[in-house]
């Protein structure tokens, strides 16, 4: 079976501005993400591409966009069920607000029963991307042969959920899990079991140095960072 390269968008003026983005319209890529994702090429250079499947968001597409012109041959399709979790009426606000709210508490601790509030819930957000990684493994092994790598580029709660399915974790786990702008995460497929080799890495070390009082955007020390956080400053 295949093998998925999940990489996560680069960082976004949300990111930067510390707003929950979910599915707000316009939200792009900030000057650190634009650059972040004119690496993406380099640093997937050893890799043969065979598909490219891309949430609908703007900053997904943004990202994955100088890989598709370094590589012209490389088809690219947009899938909804790998867009951002519907955080409903959480879109748009402040984390800093968010952070008070009760329902917060439940998706740091319990998030298998968190549903944001005209939204969708975090297990149907695991479910459909699930979903969606098993049917695109069964098409890019169907066109391309059963070691074919293929790229989809996302968000940070959904790499999470989908590498806490991959490693056989509940989803009330999934929180330990971190992915920061543009890093990229690998799950080799196989028929008995899926196996992680990469991690969220970014090839830069410079957000594990000690950081002080969390910044605009940033989750408390404890916390994970609802969406997925902004990364190394």
């Amino acid at each position: 079976m295949p093998t998925l390269i999940l990489v996560r968008h680069g960082r976004s003026t949300a990111n930067t501005e510390g707003l929950l983005a979910g599915w707000t319209p316009g939200v792009g890529l900030d000057d650190r993400g634009a650059a972040q994702a004119a690496a993406l090429p380099d640093r997937l250079a050893g890799l043969p591409l065979a598909e490219a499947v891309v949430s609908p968001l703007q900053r997904c597409q943004e990202t994955v966009r100088p890989l598709l012109d370094a590589r012209p041959g490389l088809t690219a399709h947009t899938d909804e069920r790998i867009g951002e979790c519907h955080y409903g009426d959480w879109s748009g606000r402040k984390l800093a607000e968010l952070k008070d709210e009760p329902l917060m508490e439940v998706v740091q601790a319990h998030p298998s029963a968190a549903a944001f509030p005209g939204g969708e819930s975090m297990r149907a957000m695991q479910t459909r991307a699930a979903e969606a990684v098993r049917e695109w493994n069964a098409r890019v092994e169907r066109d391309h042969g059963a070691d074919a790598v293929y790229l989809m580029c996302s968000h940070g709660d959904i790499i999470k959920s989908l590498v806490a399915d991959a490693l056989g974790l509940h989803l009330d786990l999934f929180q330990r899990i971190s992915v920061e702008p543009c890093s990229v995460t690998a799950i080799r497929y196989t028929r008995l079991r899926p196996f992680l080799l990469r991690l969220g890495d970014t090839g830069d070390f410079a957000s594990l140095a000690p950081r002080g009082e969390p910044a605009a955007g940033e989750a408390p020390a404890g916390d994970a960072p609802v969406g997925g956080g902004t990364g190394a400053p």
